[in-house]
C-alpha cells in the first residue's frame, strides 16, 4: 500500500511542538517498519507554509517548511497546529484550509488549531483526532505502543489525566555535592531519602540542605525523590515483568498501596492500569478468534 501523505501546515506564531510532536509521532511509525522489514513507510510527511517562507514560531524558533502552502500535495492526513498565531487574522491560510481541507480523508488539528478550523467553517460534524491514535488506526496497536515507548508518552489518556514526561522537570543544581545527590537518588530510589540522610550526604545541615536543593533545582527534596520513585516504577511497569508489589519495594514505596497512592495523584491512574496501557491486547481482547477448540 503506497504511504499516506500526511501534511503539516506552519504559520508565523505556531506552537513548536505542536509541529514536532506529531511529526515525530508519524516518523516513528515509518521507524518502526523499517525495523520490521518488508514493508514500506506508512507515511510521507510534508511541512508547508504560506510561501513556503521561514515562519517564526511562539517560542522564537525558526521553521522552515518543504513546501508552498500553493504547490502542497493532496492530503491523506491534514494535521493543523496551533500557537499565539491562530489569534491573528490569517485570511490566506484561512482561505487554503476552506479549499483544500475537505479533500483531505481526515482533518485533525493540535490544541487552538482547532480555532483556525473552526474559522474557516470546517469543524460541524467533524472528530479532532490526536496522531497516535491516527498511527494505531493505520498500522496497527503495536506500532502506536511502540511509538508511545520511545515518545514516553500515553497511547490514549482520558480526558482528565495529566501528561507524564519521562525527564524530570527539575534543575539540575549548581553545585556537585547537590548534584551529586541528585545523582545517588536516581540511582538508589529503593534507599533511605529522607532530607537528613541527604543532608548528611552533602556535608550540609538538614535545614540548609532542604533550603539549598530547592534554591538549585527548584523543587523540594521530597518532591524530587517523589519523581525518581515514580519515574522508575512507571519504567519498571513498562519493561518488565515485575508484579506491583516487586515494583513497589525496588522502587522505595514500600507497600503497593503507597505506590498505587503515588499513581492516582500523580498521573490520574493506578500502576496496574498504567501498565495495561503499555500491553498489547491477547488476540481474543483485540476481537480476533484464537484458536479453534476441538
Amino acid at each position: 500500500m503506497s504511504p499516506r501523505t500526511v501534511l503539516i501546515v506552519v504559520f508565523d506564531g505556531v506552537q513548536s511542538l505542536d509541529v514536532t510532536g506529531p511529526h515525530e509521532v508519524f516518523s516513528g511509525a515509518n521507524n518502526y517498519l523499517a525495523h520490521r522489514g518488508g514493508r514500506g513507510p506508512a507515511y510521507q510527511i510534508a511541512v508547508a507554509g504560506p510561501g513556503g517562507e521561514p515562519v517564526r514560531t511562539s517560542s522564537g524558533l525558526t521553521l522552515v517548511p518543504d513546501t508552498d502552502l500553493r504547490a502542497a500535495p493532496a492530503a491523506h492526513t491534514l494535521v493543523v497546529p496551533g500557537g499565539k498565531g491562530t489569534r491573528s487574522e490569517n485570511a490566506e491560510l484561512t482561505a487554503w484550509l476552506r479549499r483544500h481541507a475537505p479533500t483531505a480523508t481526515r482533518v485533525t488539528s493540535v490544541c487552538t488549531g482547532a480555532f483556525l478550523l473552526a474559522r474557516a467553517g470546517l469543524l460541524a460534524g467533524r472528530r479532532v483526532d490526536l496522531a497516535l491514535a491516527l498511527v494505531e488506526e493505520d498500522v496497527g496497536r503495536e506500532a502506536a505502543l511502540d511509538v508511545a515507548r520511545h515518545l514516553v508518552v500515553f497511547l490514549r489518556r482520558p480526558a482528565s489525566q495529566a501528561q507524564f514526561s519521562a525527564q524530570l522537570r527539575a534543575q539540575q543544581a549548581r553545585r556537585r555535592p547537590l548534584r551529586e545527590v541528585q545523582q545517588w537518588i536516581t540511582e538508589r530510589p529503593a534507599s533511605d531519602l529522607s532530607v537528613p540522610s541527604l543532608a548528611a550526604r552533602a556535608g550540609l545541615s538538614p535545614r540548609q540542605f532542604a533550603r539549598s536543593f530547592a534554591a538549585e533545582t527548584g523543587v523540594t527534596p521530597g518532591q524530587y525523590v517523589d519523581r525518581v520513585r515514580l519515574e522508575a516504577a512507571r519504567r519498571e511497569l513498562e519493561d518488565t515483568g515485575r508484579g506491583v508489589e516487586q515494583v513497589a519495594r525496588s522502587c522505595g514505596y514500600g507497600t503497593p498501596e503507597t505506590m498505587r497512592r503515588a499513581f492516582i495523584r500523580a498521573l490520574g491512574v493506578s500502576p496496574a492500569g498504567y501498565r495495561l496501557r503499555f500491553q498489547a491486547p491477547h488476540p481474543r481482547q483485540a476481537g480476533h478468534p484464537g484458536p479453534a477448540r476441538p
